[in-house]
This record gives C-alpha cells, structure tokens and sequence, in this order.
C-alpha cells in the first residue's frame, strides 16, 4: 500500500509526461488526477490504520565502505500526517486544474510537472536516511522550477523560477553540509542509528578557526539553514512571494502541502537532534518568530490578490517554526496540517476569482463580486476564518486555525523562556496583522463597488462544477479539522497518535530514542511497533505540550496558561477584523488617502522591508560587476589580448610573411642563400678578428 501511495504520482508523471501526446489533454487529466485520487484515498486508510514505525526496503541503492544506503520508506505517525497533507491538497489541486488549466494548449506537461513535484514531496516525507531525503529534497525544487516557469514565454515567469532556485541552492548548500557533517560524526545517514547515536555526541566539540564549537548545535544550524531555504524563512524568503508567476494552482500546492511545508518536516523528523543543541533551536525559535511578525507586516498593503496570501503563508511558517522551536514539535505539525486545508482553499478561490476577472490579479481593480460569485466568497470567508483562528475561548467550538495557531502562540508563553517570550509576543502581534490584512482581501475582493471595467464586469462568473466540487474538501477540513484532530497532534490522544515519530523530553530531560523494538523482516517491514526508551519517552515534549490541552481550549491535565493568554490571540484577531472594515468598508477613501502620502513607514512595508533592492546592492551588483570585470578584463584584455590576439596572433602574422618567401622560383631560393652564406662569411670573419 505504501509503495502504491508513493509512486502512483510518479506513474502519472511518466505517462503524461512520454505519452502525453497520444492520451491527448483530457487523457493526461484523467491519468494523472486518478492517480492522485487513489494515493489519497490510500494514504488516508493508512492514517486511520495508525501503528508503529515500519520501514519497507524498496531496493539497495549504495554502498561503498562504511557507506551504505537502502531505498526505504519509513513510515510513522509523522509520515502518514504528510501523506494526507500531500497527496489529498494534490488530488483537489489536479482535479481543480482541469477546469483553471482548460484553456491552455501544454496540459499534459502541466499535468506531469504537478504529479511529478508531488512524488517527490512523497519521496521527501517517506525517507529513511538522509540521503533519500537529499533525493526528495532537491526534487520538489526541480518541480517548483518547472512549474513555477511553466509559461516560459512570460520573461517575469521565467525569473521567479530561476530567483526561485538559485536562493534554494543557498539553503541547500547548508542543508547539503549538515548531512555530510552527520556522517562524518555518525559514520551513517540513517535516521534511526542517527538518532540512537544521539546522545552519545551530545557534548561533542571540535575546533574552528580557535573557537571550541558545540557539534549538534553546527549540525542542526546546517540543517535549519536548508530548512530556511526551503520554507522561505527571514532572510531567504525572497523567492515566495515571486513564485505566484506560476499557474494558481501551482501556488496552492506549493504553499499548503509540498515545498514550504519541507523545512517545518525537517525539523520535526530530526527533533532527537535538535533537542540536545538548544542554541540551534534558540536560533529556529527567533527567526520563526520574526518570520511570522515580518511576513505578516508586508502582507498589510499588497494589492495582488496572490501575494497577500503568499506572504501570509510565509508568516504562518514561522509560527511553525518558533512552535518547533520550544519543542512543542506536535504543535508544529498540527498547525501544518490545518494550515494545509484552509491555505490551500484561500489561494485555490484567489484562482476562481482571477478566472472570473479575466486574470487580474489587483485588488484596488476588483470589488462588488459578492453577489457575481457567491460560492466563491463563501468558500473564501471560510478560509479566512481559518486563518484568523476564529473561534471562542476556552472551548474546542472554533475554526481549524483557531485550535492550532493560538495553541501554537499559547504554548511559546509556557516554554517559559527569553526566546519563547520573544515569539509569544510576535505571534500575538502578527496575529493582529494577519486579521487585518486577511478581512482586507475580502472587503477589496467582493464588497463595496465595482472597481473593475464594465468588459471585464460583464464576464465575470462562477467557476464551473470542476474547479469548486474540489474546494469542498478544502471547506470541511478547514472547519473541523482543528477541533477533530487537535487531541490526537496535541491532546490526550498524542502519545499514543506519534508514538516515537517525535522525539519526547519530560520536564527538559533528554529521552532516549530507542529503536531496539524495530524487527525487519525479509520483505523489508517491521513488524513491531517501537517500544519506548523509558518511563517518560512520550510522542510530545510534556514539558512544554503537557499545556497542549489547554492550548487548544478544550481543558486537560496540564497547568493553565493564564486566562488572558488564551484570549489575547481572539481579542487581537477581532480587532484586526474592526480596522480593516473601518479603513475598507466604513471609510474606503482613507485608504487612497494614506497611500498618497507616501509615508515613509508605508514605503518600507509596500517595498517589503528593501530586501530586493538590498540583496541586489550587496549581491546582484557585485556579482554583476565582476563577470563583466572578469569578461572585459581578464577574458577579453588578458587571455585574448596575450593568448589569441597577443602571441598568437604575432606567431599567425610571422607565419603568413614566411609563407610569402615561398615562391617556387629556384633563383629566388639561389639568392636566399647567397645571402645566407654571405652573412654567415661576415660573421665568421668578425670572429676571427
């Protein structure tokens, strides 16, 4: 079963991709989108199967020495809660395709490129080793180059792919150096010897430049720095937002189950590592938290519809991340997998929306659609409820975003420490931010008047069955998903739902991860669940996640945050949602108004915080400047001026007056050497006196 979740995609691929021309577009659709359904209908079986840890060999891949890799795919608790993430946001993705893509004459490459990233994110979350992780890791950017640059005669298309690539191979490059960091300390690339390894390095050191250096601390900070690439974290997020030059439905896909949900996966599945290098995870906690507080402020005054939501998944990421950070990992990955739901419904309705408008994508030119398109309002005002987390307080009644994101932020207050203050406060504020900006969408998008053309007004419709039938899965896990699933990610259910998926510390006591309990069998699979490595080896940090509970309102056995930390994300989240109706609703000229100002702290947000224009001054500039130095100078002056046009040259221009002495007349060649004899006589004679 776990083979056919796996590479179903893969098969899709293939066949649209080599075999695309004679299935024609409504055969690559139906090929690759089936597929997709029946690995999401088998990934959610093996989700509510549940179990232990197994690992199915696939096939030896490499050995050399001490090296040696199998093709395996590991399943656990973390796997299956990706595999649903993955493939079920895939199939509605495929199938909404179909009716946003029926106009587009390259379809069945299309349909490829999505089956193809989608079975790399699955070969990314079902790694049993580094290196296969290495495997999915580079392919998912592959496919993001692919699709995001899929209409490649778009110049802008085609530099969101490469912006897009180049800034991941900076993060790759680390991530690339903590795995050969791991074998060089580990001898092995395995996760599970990894991690039983553990704590045998935990106070491991070693010598730099005259700096005694903590070795898990190096290795996880490499790893976080794949991790920041990947999930567009501060500093490395500049490739997200122009990543919407891709097709819409690549955008949801890459947003809500594949790419950026890769570096929050990383994180989660080497958490036994993180948790013996608290430097590392101080640091993933302060650039979560910035991410989410940076990323919502320049969500506040964008105008594209899809870059509102970009920059909004980009804040959400990093309260993933600070959520990671204090070791509340069950957190984490439950906000990931509501996240998944309502983003994926948010950026799917901005696409029925751009479909309807003709494709524009300018909130200031929409307004006035409630009415034109009421199921895509509706499908929209539920996932911006999701995203807010509304819901009420100290109850498990509220939307999917409501029982993950304030547990999230509620759980930073409990860690009880300086960072974790840091991103409580952050997420708080971002949380007020990301209210505004979202009710902002909706009241530009469909209410007040029409600011569009009357042309493009009296084309505007509903999308068709094909693309919002999809959305309907999207809606209910955006609305249930959060109060159904919070006891097993963070609740009474955890320590039996994650098992040893998630490494475990009781009261800030490191837990041994023992995986003695793993018997391989000849085909490949254990057969037993793990067993655990002590008395306090639980699936969640109960140090920080005994509050998880309480974190998500619905009571427990934990202690109680205080009570105005539990309302303070609803308070906030109300308070965004009255700002933005008085700027856009009450008083829409404000707005204009504001904008003409040209305020210097609008300029910095709208221009997002200068980081084009200052990664271009220190970087594009100089690299710029130097291959054309290099060119001009050392290629163009030096190497041709001394090589082709210096010494050769003059060695090509002796040669052709040489070959002119060559006339074939013997008198010539007689008096040749009459004057050679002649100086030879002169010199001798010199000589002799």
């Amino acid at each position: 079963m776990y083979s056919a979740i796996v590479f179903l995609p893969l098969a899709g691929a293939i066949i649209a991709g080599f075999f695309g021309r004679a299935l024609g577009p409504r055969g690559s659709e139906v090929v690759t989108s089936g597929f997709l359904i029946i690995s999401a209908i088998l990934a959610c079986i093996a989700f509510t199967q549940g179990g232990g840890t197994q690992v199915v060999t696939v096939l030896p891949w490499m050995e050399s020495g001490s090296f040696a890799v199998d093709w395996s795919l590991r399943i656990d608790a973390l796997t299956r809660v990706m595999l649903v993430v993955v493939t079920v946001v895939s199939s509605v993705v495929h199938v909404y395709s179909i009716g946003y893509m029926s106009h587009d004459p390259h379809r069945p490459r299309f349909f490829a490129y999505l089956s193809l990233f989608t079975f790399a994110m699955l070969m990314l979350v079902t790694a049993d080793n580094f290196l296969q992780l290495f495997f999915g890791w580079e392919g998912v950017g592959l496919a993001s180059y692919l699709l995001i640059g899929f209409w490649y005669k778009k110049p802008s298309a085609n530099a969101a792919a490469i912006k897009a690539f180049i800034v991941n191979r900076v993060g790759d490059f680390g991530f690339a150096l903590g795995i050969m960091a791991t074998f060089f300390v580990f001898d092995t690339v395995d996760f599970t010897s990894v991690f039983q390894a553990v704590p045998s390095k935990a106070d491991d050191t070693f010598f730099f430049l005259g700096f005694e250096v903590h070795v898990m601390t190096t290795i996880c900070l490499l790893l976080f720095m794949g991790a920041m690439g990947k999930s567009a974290q501060f500093f490395l997020h500049t490739w997200l937002p122009d990543a919407m030059e891709g097709p819409t439905p690549v955008s949801a896909l890459i947003h809500a189950a594949t790419m950026v949900t890769a570096g929050v996966f990383l994180v989660c599945r080497c958490s036994p590592m993180f948790e013996y290098a608290p430097g590392a995870l101080a640091v993933v906690t302060v650039i979560g938290a910035t991410t989410a507080f940076f990323a919502a402020t320049i969500g506040l005054f964008q105008n594209d519809i899809k870059r509102v939501i970009a920059y909004s998944t980009c804040s959400q990421l990093g309260y993933m991340f600070f959520a990671a950070g204090v070791s509340a990992y069950g957190a984490a990955m439950f906000h990931l997998f509501t996240h998944a739901f309502f983003k994926a419904l948010l950026f799917l309705g901005a696409g029925s929306v751009i479909h309807a408008m003709s494709d524009e994508q300018d909130m200031r030119k929409m307004g006035g659609l409630q009415t034109m398109l009421p199921i895509t309002w509706s499908f929209m005002v539920v996932g911006t409820l999701a995203l807010t987390g509304v819901g009420i307080p100290f109850t498990s009644i509220g939307f999917a975003g409501f029982a993950s994101k304030d547990a999230v932020i509620e759980l930073a207050y409990a860690a009880g420490t300086s960072v974790g203050m840091y991103a409580f406060v952050m997420g708080v504020v971002a949380a007020l931010m990301t209210s505004f900006y979202s009710w902002r969408l909706i009241f530009m998008t469909f209410h007040g008047p029409h600011r569009a053309s009357n042309e493009v007004i009296k084309k505007v419709h509903e999308s068709g069955n094909v693309m919002l039938i999809p959305l309907v899965v999207l809606v209910a896990g955006s609305i249930v998903a959060g109060a159904f699933f919070k006891d097993f990610f963070i609740g009474s259910k955890s320590d039996s739902f994650w098992g040893e998926a998630i490494y475990v510390a009781d009261h800030g006591a490191h837990a041994k991860y023992d995986h003695a309990a793993i018997d391989h069998d000849a085909h490949g699979s254990d057969t037993a669940e793990h067993a655990a490595a002590d008395e306090h080896g639980t699936a969640v940090d109960t140090h920080t996640d005994s509050h998880a509970e309480d974190a998500g309102h619905g009571g427990g056995h934990g202690h109680h945050p205080p009570d105005w930390v539990v309302l303070m994300p609803v308070l906030v989240t109300v308070l965004g949602f009255a700002i933005a109706w008085y700027f856009y609703i009450s008083r829409p000229d404000l707005p204009p108004k504001i904008a003409a100002r040209r305020n210097p702290i609008y300029l910095f947000l709208y221009n997002k915080w200068y980081f084009d224009e200052l990664y271009d001054f220190i970087f594009v500039r100089p690299a710029r400047w130097l291959g054309r130095m290099l060119w001009k100078q050392g290629d163009g002056w030096f190497i041709d001026g001394f090589g082709p046009d210096g010494v050769s040259a003059r060695v090509l221009d002796t040669t052709k007056r040489v070959i002119q002495l060559q006339t074939g007349y013997i008198y010539h060649y007689a008096f040749a050497m009459l004057i050679g004899v002649a100086i030879l006589t002169t010199v001798f004679a010199v000589r002799a006196f």
